[in-house]
């Protein structure tokens, strides 16, 4: 329970040890005697009605208690209370116009009058349960009927309006099912009914509080916050709730703070400095206005502005905090209020009280000499530590006031009063009207309505279901909370200067434990240059296309942002992970959405694609032109002289070389795919043999020139030149054929290249099928090499085998550079490279072999004779 003053329990337990030392004495004498005499009188501040049944009250009408000095040697004076709470009386008014508005209701309790008698709590525990002990035990002087029957003192007890007397007091009268039903005391923890059975009450639970408020900060965006609190069960629970709350939806608590107990100045200078220091704009505080007093002093005091407050219920209207010069602190508070209701009639009945000399109303006294600033005594006497001199008539009028007392346009803790009071009289009415043999109890009895029990009323209590007259439905559920429902207040203000509250918003119970807000904003009064709201954060929030990451020894709600990694995206703000991205998609540029990715491949429409395809188109004009051109000069000596029925079969498998590598270029598909290579290996094969039975064609002309290889030209004939050509291409063609046939190339989406892009490539298949067709390609280049090689130094007039060697020397290091430049190209340009290769390699047959014969045809014809080739002959003999 809540830690009171040192001197306040020194005060209690001596109290107690007087108490039973003096039972010690007694008990013999009542005990012979028959009757029960009261052994002592607390000292308390109330007010009286008697009836057929009696309602207990408890409010704290007066803000302080001073305990007297202890001297141990006499009788401790009683404690006694100072600073008068008028709202708090009118509350306490409250409960007296609902009894007599329910006496003068036919309908309800017919024939049957209800009585109260409230009491007054100070805001001290020890007198609060001094109070309800009271009001459960009796206050009469002597009591004979030992046998308990008749009426309990007080059928039920509408209070305490604080959590941590309730706690106490339903401790102890919980164990005799005592039904309480309090009106503002919120602790989440008074809904465990094992702990306390009877306990009910008309204002929801701080849980329910606690989400209502963090919905409120969830909705402006306000993770950072400060948190301050009394130090007492209701401060305690419903900042521990709080926090769990927060947690829960990732929000931060920025500090901390507990407000003293004793009001000790240099812990309230602390707690200005840790507000002052943090950077969380946002303040919630949960306290009761008594408490929370001093800290706005020191906050006024050091002129701490720009910070959101946030009220929790019990300071929320507060009309302690209204005047001028809280104004530019508190102005724009934002708090949760209970809801607002109205009861008719209730202005004129306060409006009729009139003192009177009866102690047991003492307290209307007390409220009347506050009220008009005269005493009762004469001589006068000290109010709230002021002389007052001025004598009380009791005539005093009442309307020409303008105080809390009289204001009813925002009833709240008052029509909770009113609620709870009609609660119990529902709950009695019901009991009232069981009919014997269907009732709730065993063998279907009903309460013996001469000799009622108190667990008796909390079976009825806990059904009970009625609407008031300003159309409020009221019950309770299970563990004996109200529905949960708030208004949300914002401070603005007035033409006066001071502060007037508003309501902008409603907060109730949705779906499961979820709190529905709906709230004006264009209605809320900001208390900041900008008018708008501020902006509480540790760490601004992080876009789309970026990740939280959590700055190591700090709250989940400091943190960095950090850049999604490629492939990664994040669509949401404060996104804690990225997310992958499909195998075929890939993160855009602002890495906040997947998009398909880029397919590459070698296209027409690229530049490396145009500029291939242009030097394609080219040599393929060129073998077509320098066709023409042997054409036109098929009889001349140049030609002749070099076979040109070869020449004419060379220069078209290299026009076939160049037209392959159109197929090669585009969006591979499983044609292009299984021609391309076949295409390329047929063409060039064809094209080397070609090369090679020319060279051979020149070695053997030679050797035919000389006397002992007269013969050796009936091997080289024509038909036998051009089986040969076809046998050498017919193997080439079966191993593509074989090749196709069995792992044939298909076309291939490969993201091994680049993640970020889909590199659309013909899968050869088979690596040995490709491996056999360039190496046959190789065998038959490196054999043609070698023969023109060794003849190289023939005369002059068989040339041929020089150009062959040179163009063979082009061929051969084209391809050996081929093969690293392929295997570590990625992508389109592996098959750039390829067919780089294949366009160098067929431009170097073309004007290595060709160039020379051209030449001397377009340019020097007369070098084209068969005398001009002979005489070079004789010549270098």
């Amino acid at each position: 329970i809540g830690r009171g003053s040192s001197f306040e329990n020194m005060w209690i337990t001596l109290y107690i040890f007087l108490y039973l030392s003096f039972n010690c004495f007694s008990a013999d004498s009542i005990l012979k005697s028959g009757t029960c005499q009261l052994q002592g009188r607390f000292k308390l501040n109330g007010m009286y009605q008697d009836g057929d049944f009696i309602l207990g009250g408890l409010f704290h009408v007066h803000f302080f208690t001073v305990f007297p000095e202890l001297s141990f040697r006499t009788e401790p004076e009683p404690p006694y209370c100072e600073k008068f709470n008028i709202e708090i009386f009118q509350q306490a008014q409250t409960m007296a116009f609902a009894v007599n508005e329910i006496n003068k209701n036919p309908k309800l309790l017919p024939s049957i009058t209800l009585g109260y008698h409230l009491y007054d709590n100070c805001v001290r525990l020890g007198i609060a349960f001094r109070a309800a002990i009271s009001l459960a035990s009796g206050t009469e002087e002597s009591f004979s009927n030992l046998n308990c029957t008749g009426p309990p003192p007080v059928i039920g007890i509408v209070g305490d309006p604080s959590s941590t007397p309730s706690i106490a007091i339903s401790n102890v009268l919980g164990l005799f099912r005592v039904p309480i039903v309090s009106h503002y005391a919120t602790c989440s923890c008074l809904s465990d009914r094992k702990k306390y059975p009877s306990f009910f009450r008309t204002i929801p639970s701080d849980a329910f509080q606690v989400r209502a408020m963090v919905q409120i900060l969830r909705h402006f965006g306000w993770t950072w916050v400060g948190l301050i609190y009394s130090d007492d069960d209701y401060g305690i629970y419903a900042a521990q709730l709080f926090q769990q709350e927060m947690q829960l939806f990732g929000h931060c608590v920025a500090f901390s703070e507990i407000l003293p107990h004793d009001n000790n100045h240099r812990d309230i200078q602390y707690i200005t400095g840790v507000i002052q220091a943090s950077t969380a704009r946002v303040v919630v505080v949960f306290s009761t206005s008594s408490f929370l007093i001093p800290l706005m002093e020191e906050v006024v005091l050091q002129n701490i502005t720009g910070r959101q407050w946030i009220a929790s219920e019990a300071w929320t209207t507060s009309p302690v905090y209204h005047t001028p010069r809280f104004l530019p602190i508190l102005g724009g508070t934002l708090g949760i209020a209970i809801r607002r209701g109205e009861i008719e009639g209730l202005r004129e009945f306060l409006l009729r009280l009139h003192p009177s000399n009866d102690k047991k109303n003492n307290i209307v006294r007390i409220f009347w000499e506050n009220m008009f600033g005269c005493s009762f005594e004469k001589g006068g006497r000290a109010i709230d530590g002021e002389q007052v001199k001025k004598v009380c008539t009791g005539q005093e009028d009442l309307s020409i006031t303008e105080t809390p007392y009289t204001d009813v346009s925002g009833l709240r803790a008052a029509y909770n009063v009113y609620k709870a009071v009609y609660a119990l009289a529902h709950a009695l009415h019901e009991l009232m009207q069981c009919e014997e043999g269907r009732g709730p109890f065993s063998g279907n009895s009903c309460a013996d309505k001469t000799n009622l029990k108190p667990w008796q009323l909390v079976h009825y209590l806990q059904k009970v279901n009625f609407t008031t007259g300003f159309g409020d439905h009221v019950s309770f559920d299970k563990n004996g909370d109200a529905l949960a429902i708030y208004d949300v207040m914002n401070w603005q203000p007035s033409s006066d200067g001071s502060i007037r509250i508003h309501t902008v918003g409603v907060v109730n119970k949705g779906a499961a434990t979820e709190m529905v807000l709906m709230l004006d904003e264009d209605a809320i009064y900001w208390n900041f240059k900008s008018k708008k709201p501020p902006r509480s954060v540790c760490s601004e929030s992080c876009p789309p296309g970026t990740r939280q990451a959590r700055r190591k020894g700090l709250p989940v709600c400091c943190f960095d942002c950090l850049p999604c990694r490629d492939g990664e995206i994040s669509n949401i703000t404060d996104a804690i992970d990225c997310t992958v991205c499909p195998d075929e998609f890939w993160s855009n540029s602002d890495k906040d959405q997947c998009v398909p990715k880029e397919v590459e491949f070698l296209s027409y429409k690229d530049p490396l694609g145009i500029s291939l395809t242009t030097a394609s188109l080219l040599g393929t004009c060129i073998c077509a032109l320098v066709m023409v051109i042997f054409a036109h000069h098929r009889n001349t000596p140049i030609v002749r002289a070099n076979n040109s029925e070869l020449s004419f079969l060379l220069l078209s498998s290299l026009k076939l070389c160049f037209l392959c590598v159109l197929l090669f270029i585009g969006q591979p598909q499983l044609w292009t795919c299984q021609l391309r290579h076949a295409v390329f290996g047929i063409s060039f094969v064809l094209c080397v043999s070609s090369i090679l039975v020319k060279t051979m064609v020149v070695i053997a002309v030679f050797k035919s020139s000389r006397p002992e290889g007269k013969g050796t030209m009936k091997w080289f004939g024509a038909a036998q030149q051009r089986c040969t050509v076809l046998v050498l291409t017919a193997l080439q063609v079966v191993i593509c054929a074989v090749w196709l046939s069995t792992a044939s190339p298909t076309p291939h989406k490969n993201s091994q290249y680049t993640r970020s892009k889909i590199v659309y490539e013909c899968a050869i298949g088979s690596v040995a099928g490709f491996s056999m067709l360039l190496g046959y390609i190789g065998l038959l280049a490196a054999v043609s090499f070698l023969l023109a090689f060794l003849a190289r130094n023939l005369p002059d007039n068989f040339n041929e085998a020089k150009f062959i060697t040179f163009s063979m020397l082009i061929f051969c290091a084209v391809w050996i550079a081929f093969v690293p430049a392929y295997v570590s190209s990625p992508g389109k340009y592996a098959v750039a490279v390829e067919i780089f290769a294949i366009l160098a390699s067929s431009f170097g047959l073309l004007f290595a072999i060709f160039a020379p014969k051209c030449y001397i045809i377009l340019l020097h014809p007369e070098r084209n004779t068969k005398n001009a080739i002979i005489g070079r002959e004789a010549q270098k003999k």
